[in-house]
């Protein structure tokens, strides 16, 4: 289902894009879904790393594959693709006069590398002082490690998160997204939104220095805070919790279930539901912190026990018993549940080199009044270039011609 509103919240707001991969894309494809005007600036003839990263990749109407990965369709909605290469000073000028009448300018480059073409925050705001200006890397403008090159596995690694991630006795691992990517976005869109709150009132603009490390680090919460309040680095505990007990996966006859009982009321309940009600009065288990210190005992009870029927069978008895639990689902099982059907997760869109409609990941974000919407598919590289420099900056037939032929644009 396709939705299309007159009303959107950030209608009106321009946003020059340039940049790449997750994080940045991730954040203005959610301005986009809110209404905001995104000019995704891209390099000619190759436009955005993520374009190659695959299989798979769509397919056109010959089912051959195309340019466009399946990685780059998940980031890249509701944008216009601009192809102008900034190593050219007249590419430059281009960029300039975009940024002249746009309300956030947003880039993941390495820190310094925008300053040989004239493209820094100090840059524009002599030209435009309202504009807010989000820079993301990965250990952000400042300190030892600033110049070094910002990937999500290296902020995963470098933050702390993989070393609380993974069984308890085995190596540690990364989450299966680019989690730091993703959260790094979502931090960039608050911080926009709050800058653009500040110029609304001030017409001040500013610039917002993210780090993939600093936003990952931020994202570990309790556990970084374990830290800091015991002097002690919390431990892994793979899919159990550090401080809760029964939460964690647990093994059924044929899958595997996650219990998350969160207080004492709940656990009582769990016990009846599996025959136990003895083990709620239980000194060793009557309490979470008591269960804490005996996690082992119980979690060999429970687990006995699960094995002993199928996992549709424990979830209706927990759902039933309002035991927190869920089947742990695949994502086809994900999107064909009924629950996500009803929240529109997944959507479709039509797209010029597609036979049919694609299928993408729908917003989560459900506003009332000024509700998402969806009005343009991913782009090819450069398919918006010359409609817009010549609607926005005005640029003739003649001007767009040469730009052309001299590669300025693509």
């Amino acid at each position: 289902m396709i939705s299309q509103h007159k009303k959107s919240a950030l209608k009106g707001l321009r946003v020059l894009d340039m940049s790449r991969v997750l994080a940045g894309p991730f954040c203005t494809q959610t301005f986009g879904d809110l209404g905001a005007e995104i000019l995704k600036i891209e390099k000619p003839g190759s436009g955005d790393d993520t374009r190659k990263w695959g299989p798979p990749f769509l397919k056109d109407a010959d089912d051959n594959d195309t340019t466009e990965s399946a990685y780059y369709l998940s980031a890249n909605r509701n944008k216009h693709s601009l192809a102008i290469d900034f190593s050219q000073q007249e590419g430059q000028q281009l960029i300039k006069e975009i940024a002249a009448i746009s309300d956030v300018f947003i880039e993941n480059f390495q820190p310094g590398k925008l300053a040989k073409y004239g493209l820094t925050y100090e840059d524009l705001r002599k030209i435009n002082p309202g504009l807010v200006y989000c820079s993301i890397s990965g250990f952000g403008q400042t300190g030892p490690e600033h110049t070094e090159p910002g990937y999500d596995f290296m902020a995963q690694a470098f933050s702390g998160l993989m070393s609380v991630t993974g069984e308890t006795d085995g190596n540690p691992m990364k989450v299966g997204v680019a989690l730091s990517d993703i959260i790094t976005g979502l931090y960039a869109s608050i911080s926009i939104l709050a800058a653009l709150r500040h110029r609304d009132l001030t017409g001040e603009g500013q610039y917002i220095d993210l780090g993939l490390t600093d936003c990952t680090l931020a994202s570990l919460s309790n556990l970084a805070q374990f830290y800091l309040t015991s002097g002690e680095t919390a431990p892994r505990f793979g899919n159990a919790h550090s401080a809760i007990v029964p939460y964690q996966s647990f093994e059924t006859s044929d899958r595997h279930i996650i219990i998350a009982v969160g207080n004492d009321t709940q656990f009582s309940r769990l016990c009846e539901v599996l025959g136990h009600k003895e083990w709620a009065l239980d000194s060793r288990f009557k309490t979470n912190q008591s269960r804490v210190k005996h996690r082992q005992e119980i979690i060999s009870l429970i687990s006995e026990i699960l094995k002993m029927h199928p996992g549709t069978y424990w979830l209706s008895k927990f759902r039933a018993s309002d035991i927190p639990s869920s089947l742990v689902q695949n994502i086809e099982e994900a999107f064909s549940s009924e629950q996500i059907k009803s929240r529109d997760m997944k959507i479709e869109m039509r797209h010029p080199q597609a036979r049919k409609d694609i299928k993408l990941v729908g917003s989560p974000i459900k506003l009332s009044q000024t509700p998402v919407s969806y009005t343009k598919s991913p782009p090819i590289c450069g398919e918006d270039t010359v409609r817009v420099l010549q609607n926005l900056l005005g640029l003739s037939e003649a001007t767009i011609q040469n730009y052309t032929k001299k590669k300025i644009i693509g």
